[in-house]
């Protein structure tokens, strides 16, 4: 299974352009039905706004998007290419305009639905969804700190750890990282800590 980047969370932002309000919007979908689910949900939502854009980007399905009654090309399309500059698949996006009573031009509606799109991603923020390998290492307290930092050198995440006689660390690692990632514990305890991978997860992670 190959990775790619999904939005973490819904995220919404919004800015002022010459008195007309821009809302941006952002959510994680799986399926084209569930992105019309939530562009439909804002239509109705924001029924009184001027225009409710929207685009998405299903994985190995459709890429679609709508100006809403805006001059073509100023709206959809900008937002379309702020999520695949972003790396985003599975994503759907809307940016709703109440006009302020200021023409913002061809120019100034590109930037600023490009402007909502991009908003709203930074505020959902980005995880990479891809094969994790779980490994359990137990830790004993001296190697504790040390082997946090390692984890992160390799990408990795801690997922849990229990303190008792020693730590018992339960660790998410990038497939490809494991093995070495396994080695290099053992040599920095010379041999005297040893994990084990304990299966494989598919999944998303904060990046």
């Amino acid at each position: 299974m190959e990775e790619y980047l999904v939005p973490t969370r819904f995220g919404e932002a919004e800015f002022v352009e010459k008195r007309s309000r821009f809302i941006g919007r952002i959510w994680p979908v799986e399926t084209e039905a569930e992105a019309q689910e939530k562009i439909d949900a804002m239509r109705k939502r924001h029924y009184d706004a001027t225009h409710n854009c929207w685009a998405y980007i299903i994985r190995d399905g459709a890429v679609r998007f709508s100006d809403d009654g805006e001059p073509g090309g100023t709206a959809g399309m900008p937002m379309v290419q702020v999520l695949q500059r972003e790396g985003l698949y599975n994503v759907v996006c809307v940016v709703t305009r109440y006009f302020g009573g200021t023409l913002l031009g061809v120019g100034g509606l590109t930037r600023a639905y490009a402007k909502g799109a991009k908003i709203a991603v930074d505020a959902a923020g980005k995880s990479r969804k891809r094969v994790w390998a779980a490994l359990y290492v137990p830790c004993p307290y001296a190697y504790y700190e040390r082997l946090k930092l390692l984890i992160g050198e390799f990408d990795g995440v801690l997922r849990d750890a229990q303190f008792g006689a020693e730590v018992d660390l339960d660790i998410l690692l990038p497939q490809a990282q494991a093995a070495a990632f396994l080695k290099k514990v053992a040599d920095i305890t010379a041999g005297t800590v040893e994990g084990m991978e304990t299966g494989l997860e598919y999944r998303a992670f904060p990046v």
